[in-house]
């Protein structure tokens, strides 16, 4: 595996963090895109990950905690004016995260921390080993929708 520093992590993590949120914010109701907006930026505010850290931080094993807290520890992290230093470190800490089990290719651990994956592929053996859900498309239409 290629190395990241620990702010290219948070880097990346962060857009997959967002990916992430505005996936399930999508699958979960149908709305005007100013309302999934809305939704997306209350999700992905630090206050809001700060949270999400404290929730996940006791689920994860040695590697993933010390990956968490490398990017929490950055020391060129600076708070938004009305955000909090404590929470804005936790979710730099929580974006660090995702963005290190992404660069591994560790997608079902992503989903065992609570978060649903889509992924666009042709690749057969990534559909095999994640196929909880397999929608087939070809020119454009569903031909088949499969769950298990």
């Amino acid at each position: 595996m290629r190395l990241y520093s620990p702010q290219a992590l948070a880097f990346l993590g962060d857009a997959v963090y967002e990916l992430l949120v505005r996936e399930r914010i999508v699958l979960k109701a149908n709305r005007p895109v100013s309302e999934l907006h809305l939704q997306a930026v209350e999700q992905v505010r630090a206050s809001y990950q700060s949270q999400a850290y404290a929730v996940i931080e006791p689920l994860l094993t040695e590697e993933e905690a010390a990956a968490l807290k490398r990017g929490r520890n950055l020391n060129s992290v600076k708070p938004p004016k009305n955000g909090n230093v404590r929470d804005y470190r936790r979710a730099t800490g929580l974006e660090s995260l995702f963005g290190y089990l992404y660069v591994q290719g560790r997608l079902e651990r992503i989903n065992e921390l609570g978060t649903t994956l889509l992924v666009v592929t042709h690749e057969k053996s990534l559909v095999n080993r994640f196929s909880k859900r397999v929608v087939a498309i070809e020119n454009g239409r569903i031909i088949s929708d499969e769950t298990g």
